[in-house]
């Protein structure tokens, strides 16, 4: 399952289906490069401990999935931060990737809103983050500049906000497919529900600097009346951008296909390369003594406002978490 024309021996793809992965592929005859992620444990030990409502959850699940796929791609240890702020019903989604496969996720949301979108069948994604911005953020470290991208949020999902990001900053031509729902397996307490999550990205990465010329922005800097600039798109990426739409969401989330049959389905008749799968875990690096930080560079007075009932709790967003201190635990630190 690979480019022979490169003298690597062919196998069948795997056939057993792995979750929490994110699978490297390349189509050299094509010039695509792309990631294939399956989410089963980790994204449902995220979404379950906060226990959202199904649309809140299906949203950030696909953020979940969209940050994975460009976070993996870090050729260095850090992060990989995506956040929206909207004025729709989610109002912010973040989700953090460490390299190389930790994550942590967590939205707010304004419950009345969402309930209401719900009643009145507008809980599509795009409705629910309404209009905003996206930002992708990479963090190398304290001793680093931070690299930041921003994306308008137009009352469309994520995926045509990831297009949007491609388009305008990296000038990469790319496409994304995210798919999360839950299924419902047998337990010792009767059946329950789990979150799976899946996706898959393909950019057209050739060699040739004139193949990837595109088309300048719409409405660019151009005098009015002036006709707009169009550039034939490479034949190698309308065929897999045609591949890539065909993807239904079931082949994402479906715990008995294999990541590398996915890709064998795809793109066997060209020839398809994988690379070495990548584990995924859900991952807060909160701690007690972390907290217990934060709450020291805290003034006196901002403490004592903290206390209810004789002590301070604080609650992890991302994992829900829950610290408690008392006061006097915080004070004979100082």
């Amino acid at each position: 399952m690979n480019d022979p024309q490169i003298g690597i021996p062919t196998r069948a793809p795997a056939a057993e289906a792995v979750d929490d992965t994110i699978l490297p592929l390349a189509v050299k005859a094509l010039d695509l490069r792309g990631r294939i992620v399956r989410l089963g444990p980790a994204v449902d030990a995220i979404l379950t401990s906060h226990d959202y409502p199904p649309p809140v959850a299906k949203l950030l699940g696909e953020a979940i999935v969209l940050t994975v796929m460009l976070g993996s791609a870090l050729k260095f240890d850090g992060r990989f931060i995506l956040q929206t702020q909207s004025d729709g019903p989610v109002r912010m989604l973040v989700v953090n990737f460490t390299s190389p496969g930790k994550v942590r996720a967590c939205a707010r949301f304004d419950a009345e809103r969402v309930a209401a979108a719900v009643a009145a069948h507008a809980a599509e994604p795009g409705k629910l983050l309404g209009r905003g911005h996206l930002a992708m953020t990479i963090d190398q470290g304290p001793e680093m500049s931070r690299y930041q991208g921003l994306v308008p949020l137009e009352g469309n999902g994520l995926e045509d906000a990831a297009h949007e990001y491609f388009a305008r900053s990296e000038q990469i031509p790319t496409r994304v497919r995210l798919a999360v729902a839950e299924e419902f397996r047998a337990g010792p307490n009767g059946p329950r529900r789990h979150w799976r999550a899946g996706g898959i990205l393909l950019q057209f990465l050739p060699n040739s600097i004139d193949r990837l010329r595109q088309a300048d922005l719409d409405p660019g800097d151009a005098p009015p009346g002036t006709l707009p600039h169009a550039v034939t798109e490479d034949e190698a990426w309308t065929e897999g951008r045609s591949l890539i739409s065909t993807v239904k969401d079931l082949e994402l989330i479906d715990p008995d296909l294999s990541s590398e049959r996915l890709a064998y389905r795809l793109f066997h008749e060209r020839g398809v390369h994988v690379f070495r799968a990548a584990p995924v875990e859900a991952h807060c690096s909160c701690s007690r003594d972390g907290v217990e930080t934060m709450l020291r560079s805290f003034p006196q007075a901002d403490r004592d406002d903290m206390v209810e009932n004789g002590k301070i709790t604080v609650t992890c967003e991302f994992c829900s978490s829950t610290y408690i201190f008392a006061p006097h635990e915080i004070n004979a630190a100082d």
